[in-house]
């Protein structure tokens, strides 16, 4: 079991607490005193200096943050600086790369053998290039696109040689997104993507990182966030409710040092799925 820390504001802020910047520790829920007011620089050091004394006397220093508390963006920042390891999702978001592929297919009723995929990736994990084989033997139509050419050239032969799979890697601005109706962005950043001459009804899907596409002509769905269900397991002891996200909490409770494979039994034994995509302004 890996034991985590969940940061959330108080129910009802005591006054005397919210004074004196009282953090209170209940079991796993560390309770800062404050309802969801935007609080002042000055409050967010000191909330954030007395958070990290709780967690250097704690056995871990893996945290979830509820959504409330994820607005106050200095104290949230702060802790980051303090080197903690925060569950964000993205982690999770980029593992299930395949599930949400499937999600989309199903919402949008598009079918495999007529769905374009372009990856942008320039630094690949080993959870990346394992959901790039498992995507590749669903789809057939896969098309990596990256700065680092060579490098993916040796992943491009090493998977038909082991899979039997055609894969095709390029770099081309003008024709490499021009026809990708899905398009998995993995690491690529906002200046860095909207270079690109990008289909005007894709479906971009950002893994790591909030991304704006900027082009005019751009009518499609640029997907920034999702969230998910799963059956819990007795060792989930949270809050069930709208405080926390599930996939933040179950991106805490994972291994993330395990074998690609194995963190995708484990999925499958949780039955984790997709139950919502989030856009810039809409929901899929």
């Amino acid at each position: 079991m890996i034991f985590l820390y969940c940061i959330q504001e108080a129910d009802k802020p005591n006054f005397i607490f919210k004074i004196f910047n009282v953090i209170q520790l209940r079991e796993d829920k560390i309770i800062l005193p404050i309802g969801a007011e935007k609080i002042s620089s000055r409050k967010a050091f000191k909330l954030a200096r007395k958070t990290k004394k709780i967690l250097d006397k704690t056995i871990s220093k893996r945290i979830v943050i509820s959504q409330n508390i994820q607005k106050q963006q200095e104290y949230v920042n702060l802790l980051h600086s303090y080197s903690l390891e925060i569950a964000e999702g993205k982690w999770l978001f980029e593992a299930l790369s395949s599930k949400v592929l499937d999600y989309i297919l199903g919402k949008k009723q598009m079918k495999k053998e007529e769905t374009q995929i372009s990856i942008l990736v320039n630094d690949v994990t080993e959870n990346m290039l394992a959901n790039i084989r498992k995507i590749a033997k669903e789809y057939k139509r896969i098309n990596i696109v990256t700065n680092h050419i060579q490098k993916f050239r040796k992943i491009e032969k090493q998977i038909l040689e082991q899979d039997g799979i055609m894969i095709t890697v390029g770099n081309n601005k003008r024709k490499g997104l021009a026809k990708s109706n899905l398009i998995l962005n993995v690491d690529f950043p906002s200046e860095l993507i909207n270079q690109y001459n990008i289909y005007e009804n894709a479906i971009i899907v950002n893994l790591r990182g909030n991304v704006k596409i900027e082009k005019k002509r751009f009518n499609g769905i640029c997907i920034n966030d999702y969230e998910i269900e799963f059956q819990d397991r007795e060792e989930f002891d949270y809050d069930k409710n709208t405080k926390y996200k599930a996939s933040e909490i179950y991106e805490a409770q994972m291994n993330k040092k395990q074998p690609f494979q194995e963190i995708m039994k484990q999925v499958e034994k949780d039955r984790v799925r997709i139950v919502q995509l989030v856009g810039m302004n809409t929901i899929v």
